[in-house]
């Protein structure tokens, strides 16, 4: 028994047949309606759509790895997609990553002034923060000679910066080296997880980062998948989705669970954008 189902490129139709929904990915992990989002067989067709469609992402953003660790680092947690952006830019455009040791107060007084964002002027959130790292990121890689040859050599060289955690430096991993041997858990990738049945309650982000990691990674191969295209997908669509706080509630009423869930102020504020991803 498999499901079939079709995707439409132009005017041709891909028949795709996948697993019956039954039969599981890994032990206690099942495969799911394909039109039942957000189960495997869903994810795993839209990565087939976006392969066949050819829609793939550039994620580098910097034309160094120094430039690359200030994108993610301006970015992230708090702080809007467009705005990390238009920070990097503002600071890249005063030689900021230029592999010159800049100091921290320069770097503070850069990001501390009010730059143009969308047209409008605008000034960030946690400049004394922010430039206390990229001060450190700055002093330790103009020093090294000699980078990681892997993605997860990479990341775990980064979080010896200052500010610089499992998730960002798995950002910065994937967009400078294309890696697939890191995961960059959100709060998105992570209620996919919840609800596609490959994460369980027991295992939260914050204390659990390298144990989600390996179930992620060993899922994304599974389903004939890169990690950083199971990534993809996922981010774009949970973010975006209206339904995914209702889902994740009815999940927790019908286990009997607390529904402790709160909204993300930026879910459905934006669109999808290669940039942002890059960002995520």
């Amino acid at each position: 028994m498999c499901q079939t189902t079709f995707l439409s490129i132009g005017a041709s139709m891909v028949q795709i047949e996948l697993p019956d929904e039954n039969e599981q990915v890994l032990p206690g992990v099942h495969w799911g309606n394909v039109a039942a989002f957000p189960s495997l067989a869903y994810w795993t067709y839209k990565v087939l759509q976006r392969r066949l469609m050819n829609n793939t992402v550039q994620y580098k953003l910097g034309r160094s790895l120094l430039e690359e660790v200030g994108a993610c680092l301006l970015g992230g947690h708090g702080i809007p997609a467009y705005i990390g952006l238009a920070a990097y830019e503002h600071l890249k455009q005063l030689g900021a990553f230029s592999g010159e040791v800049i100091s921290e107060e320069q770097l503070y007084e850069w990001l501390s002034a009010p730059f143009n964002a969308r047209g409008k002027m605008v000034k960030y959130r946690f400049a004394k923060q922010k430039a206390k790292y990229l001060a450190d990121a700055i002093l330790q890689l103009s020093t090294d000679t000699e980078l990681p040859s892997t993605g997860r050599a990479l990341r775990d060289r980064l979080t010896k910066i200052k500010g610089i955690g499992l998730k960002t430096a798995s950002w910065v991993a994937r967009n400078w080296m294309d890696a697939d041997d890191v995961a960059i858990l959100d709060i998105h990738i992570y209620r996919a997880g919840l609800l596609g049945g490959f994460f369980t309650e027991d295992k939260v982000i914050e204390k659990d980062y390298l144990e989600l990691e390996e179930t992620f990674i060993n899922v994304a191969k599974a389903i004939g998948a890169k990690a950083s295209e199971l990534d993809a997908v996922m981010w774009f669509e949970m973010q975006e989705s209206p339904f995914i706080l209702d889902i994740l509630r009815s999940r927790k009423s019908a286990q009997g669970l607390q529904t402790e869930l709160s909204d993300n102020p930026i879910t459905n504020q934006r669109q999808p954008h290669a940039l942002q991803l890059a960002l995520v």
